[in-house]
């Protein structure tokens, strides 16, 4: 009787349209993909921290699954975030290190290399799958007056900082706000202007420190996206820049763990902002962080979305090197592994990786599983039933959702660097080779670890495995495509043919 009169009235279409609409906001889950700036494989509780407090994301691994055994595209920011959005690896990625253009002054905001008009990102799938899309935070590929507008790369709205030098600031005069200058107030200062040792008073340290701070209008603005997209299928690209230096935070947070530590200022004489409390200013911008995610999920759970939202948090890379007043050695940054950002050794380029389903996703789970960020593109196409052009991912769906047995895997995961010297490296199951300074010397030898033994990577033992290093040379010949800019080509022309 009810679809009678619903017919008669000329109104069963649209109640079918309805249905239909709910049943496909209910089977497309919402995706909320947080990822931090700089934060090491072990800064995270849940990976063995000890000294910085990060209970919320703790409790995302409690609810979720963490993997032990996830990579980032690359070991610095712009390539890896190239890498995460569009499905590639660095052989054949579009943007392959941190090509800058312009300066650190407002007048001479120019970004990095843009991405070019063509790429297809995760962003254009999901938009094509009915989602409502955003980037919230740093984007570092290219600017809103070229071809890399986050805009035209599948994104509704997209906020934050366009430029990465930008974002060394966490009290800049401005965020972008779809191409227009969201205008904050906060005055232009010098963020790598170091002071004097001898004459430093807590005046010369504010300098440092303004009004608004950048990440709290990031989750200003990623509740209010939420909020609006609440009952329909989102994707929220939330790329904070947190713990990236410089070592800004707003003395209320950083009070959190003053005197818990033995510290001693820092005067910017390596770069970035000076601070008077490093360590407590660099833990309290981890736990900040975390706070922000606390608010995130919170808001999830308030407008009772938790069942149907994918939540994924990782890192960009590794964590710093001894730069900007960051001591990562003595937080443990990278937990057991060796290298830094900037380096194709496990500690520049394993990141964390928690994911939380409720529903779908077992509970306190750890995953082994050797994955790479480009695989999301994969992954993404799968949760919503939709075909892609070819990436170098696999989807690692099945592992998220507890079928490990269906889970493919990769021969091999490849990864080139053309910065540092140059460098490439092949993870190939249990073994993991690396050649470095590969531009001074492109014949410099291979470098071998078997990481099941040795996760550290402190026993190279390519002497003894000739047969392996001959794989993974094919390997980079096979994988390495000619860059779009000359300065990341790793191989002179006569080394490899393509």
């Amino acid at each position: 009787m009810i679809l009678l009169q619903f017919f008669r009235n000329g109104l069963l279409p649209l109640c079918i349209s309805l249905i239909v609409s709910g049943v496909i906001a209910q089977q497309s889950p919402n995706i909320v993909f947080i990822y931090a700036d700089d934060l090491g494989y072990g800064e995270l509780g849940s990976y063995g921290q000890q000294k910085i407090k990060t209970p919320n994301l703790d409790q995302l691994a409690a609810a979720g699954i963490r993997f032990t055994q996830h990579y980032a595209g690359a070991p610095v920011c712009a390539p890896s975030r190239c890498m995460l959005l569009t499905g590639k690896h660095s052989g054949h990625s579009a943007i392959r290190g941190n090509f800058e253009l312009g300066g650190f002054a407002d007048s001479t905001e120019r970004g990095q290399m843009p991405l070019p008009a063509v790429t297809f990102t995760v962003a254009h799938l999901l938009k094509q799958a009915g989602y409502a899309t955003a980037i919230i935070g740093k984007w570092g590929l290219g600017m809103h007056n070229n071809s890399g507008n986050p805009n035209n790369h599948g994104f509704d709205v997209a906020y934050g900082y366009l430029d990465q030098k930008q974002a060394h600031n966490y009290y800049p005069t401005h965020l972008w706000d779809n191409g227009k200058k969201d205008n904050l107030d906060n005055p232009e200062i010098r963020v790598h202007l170091p002071i004097d040792s001898t004459t430093a008073t807590d005046t010369a340290f504010a300098y440092y420190q303004q009004k608004i701070y950048a990440p709290d209008k990031l989750t200003e603005k990623a509740v209010g996206f939420i909020e609006q997209h609440a009952q329909e299928p989102f994707f929220l690209y939330l790329p904070y820049t947190l713990p990236h230096l410089s070592l800004q935070i707003p003395d209320s947070l950083r009070k959190l763990y003053e005197g818990v530590f033995e510290e001693h200022p820092y005067y910017g004489q390596k770069g970035y902002a000076p601070q008077r409390y490093p360590l407590s200013a660099y833990a309290a911008m981890i736990t900040y962080l975390d706070a922000q995610v606390g608010k995130i999920l919170g808001l999830l759970a308030d407008r009772k979305l938790d069942s149907n939202t994918l939540v994924i948090f990782s890192s960009d890379n590794g964590a710093t090197f001894d730069v900007g007043g960051a001591n990562t050695p003595f937080f443990k940054s990278n937990g057991p592994l060796r290298g830094t950002k900037g380096q194709l050794l496990e500690g520049g380029i394993r990141v964390p990786m928690i994911a939380r389903w409720p529903g779908h996703i077992p509970s306190a789970t750890v995953s082994n599983h050797i994955s790479v960020q480009y695989d999301w593109m994969a992954t993404f196409a799968a949760l919503t039933k939709q075909s892609i052009p070819a990436t170098d991912g696999i989807s690692i769906l099945p592992t998220l959702l507890g079928n490990s047995a269906e889970q493919g895997q990769h021969a091999y995961l490849y990864f080139e660097f053309p910065e540092t010297g140059g460098q490439l490296a092949v993870r190939m199951g249990k073994w993991k080779g690396i050649k470095k300074d590969i531009r001074k010397n492109p014949s410099q030898p291979w470098m071998l670890f078997d990481l099941d033994k040795d996760p550290a990577e402190q026993h190279n033992i390519a002497g003894r495995f000739p047969q392996i290093i001959r794989e993974m040379e094919a390997i980079a010949k096979k994988e390495h495509q000619h860059p779009l800019l000359k300065e990341w080509e790793l191989f002179p022309e006569h080394a490899t043919s393509h």
